[in-house]
């Protein structure tokens, strides 16, 4: 099996990376130093015109002193959304597929943080010593990926609401430039006034990390917390034409959580994305969770784990709204017991990301290599070294944006997909693309 996906008892740490020893050696080699990305000329983004929609900023007062849905509303979708869907995933898709070259990115996640405001005991993404995007890096890489035909951008942290003015600005200026914008957040900071920014910016979807329904030690990430801020945005999203989804991380000590989330959110009408619990797929200095983590799965925890998998693919069977299909679940329980093989990861060619000081990655477990895959407008992927490095890591991935990335690239797949989205109106996320 993958070196300590499943953590060894507690009286083992578990080593500090699950890559092949060789490949995080080239990864992770101290000879090399990125050189991080020096914007030319004096860049900022632009001030946003807040509000662009006076008109549903007027009915902030109503839905914060209205009580919480008592029914889902029906969505009804104008030409705008729909078409911004398109323009984030379908168009890039396409041009990937007609024009030459290797490197089409649909999706780049930049990382406007590296801090975070908890410290959830899994999490190695994160270090509140390090200081946050500036604004020219900010819009030399939007400006940039847009010019390269990127579709989405998901802003990514740490806790990208650190700084809820900035993210204004980003998303402001991304969506002016025509990309499908994505925030995750843990909701601790989305007070209603920023959810206000965010809709009126353009922000496209929203997902809500949370990992269980009270407060755990390990686990900070939790939806009482956030309620009051959880029920105005449910109410928002109409409004604006945005979407929310729940991120939930399985671990060892939150199934039942998992479970509860899950009705949760059917009953609020929103889709739910899984993830397993990882250890670090690379050695992280400042990770300081390693040893006797009760978030890990341990080999021990296999049974109860797959069990709430096989609860999550019934309810999934049964119509509830899910980033991950079947498929893509049952594959969780594979992975989980070191069984997954190679994969078609399209990181560095159709996805990337962009780190804190403008430098470049081909996906966010590689975030900490000192590899230089190049900065903001000078891109240095090179797929064949790619490929073969994939050959070996993809093993231990389990990434639902590119494995559903990897699916993409079957024409017959992909239209069956859309036309799927079409005759559900583009009602919100409605299964992955290996459901067809």
């Amino acid at each position: 099996m993958p070196e300590a996906f499943s953590a060894p008892p507690p009286s083992t740490p578990p080593p500090a990376h699950r890559l092949d020893v060789s490949l995080h050696d080239f990864l992770m080699g101290a000879e090399r130093q990125r050189a991080p990305y020096r914007p030319a000329g004096d860049l900022t983004l632009p001030e946003p015109v807040f509000p662009q929609h006076p008109e549903i900023l007027a009915t902030a007062g109503a839905d914060l002193e209205s009580p919480p849905l008592a029914a889902v509303p029906e969505r009804h979708w104008e030409w705008f959304h729909v078409h911004r869907t398109l323009r984030g995933w379908l168009y890039p898709y396409l041009r990937s597929r007609v024009y030459r070259g290797d490197f089409h990115p649909i999706i780049a996640y930049l990382f406007t943080e590296w801090k975070c405001n908890l410290d959830c005991h899994y999490c190695w993404a994160y270090n509140n010593s390090v200081k946050g995007m500036s604004e020219p890096v900010a819009r030399a890489a939007i400006d940039w990926l847009a010019d390269c035909g990127t579709g989405v951008l998901a802003l990514m942290g740490g806790e990208p609401l650190l700084r809820p003015q900035f993210v204004h600005k980003v998303v402001h200026h991304a969506a002016k430039k025509g990309l499908w914008v994505y925030l995750p957040t843990n909701g601790r900071l989305l007070r209603p006034e920023v959810i206000d920014w965010l809709g009126d910016a353009g922000v496209a979807t929203v997902n809500l990390a949370v990992d269980s329904v009270e407060v755990k030690p390990s686990l900070p990430k939790a939806l009482a917390p956030i309620r009051a801020y959880f029920d105005y945005l449910m109410k928002r999203q109409y409004r604006y034409g945005f979407t929310v989804f729940f991120n939930i991380n399985i671990c060892r000590n939150n199934l039942e959580d998992v479970k509860q989330l899950t009705e949760i959110a059917r009953d609020n009408g929103i889709s739910t994305d899984y993830h397993i619990n990882e250890s670090p797929m690379t050695e992280h200095g400042d990770f300081k969770h390693l040893d006797r983590n009760e978030t890990y799965i341990t080999r021990d925890d296999w049974g109860k784990v797959e069990e709430t998998i096989d609860w999550i693919i019934a309810k999934n069977e049964a119509g509830y709204k899910m980033v991950d299909s079947v498929q893509r679940l049952q594959g969780m329980k594979r992975f989980l017991r070191g069984e997954q093989g190679p994969w078609n990861c399209r990181a560095g060619q159709n996805s990337l990301i962009v780190r804190v000081d403008g430098t470049l990655a081909p996906c966010f477990p590689l975030y900490s290599a000192s590899q230089d895959w190049g900065t903001v407008a000078g891109q240095k992927f090179d797929v064949p070294t790619l490929n073969q490095m994939k050959q070996t890591c993809s093993k231990t991935c389990f990434s639902t944006l590119n494995h559903n990335l990897a699916m993409a690239y079957d024409d017959a797949r992909v239209i069956k997909y859309f036309l799927k989205q079409v005759r559900n109106r583009f009602h919100g996320v409605t299964g992955s693309m290996d459901q067809g």
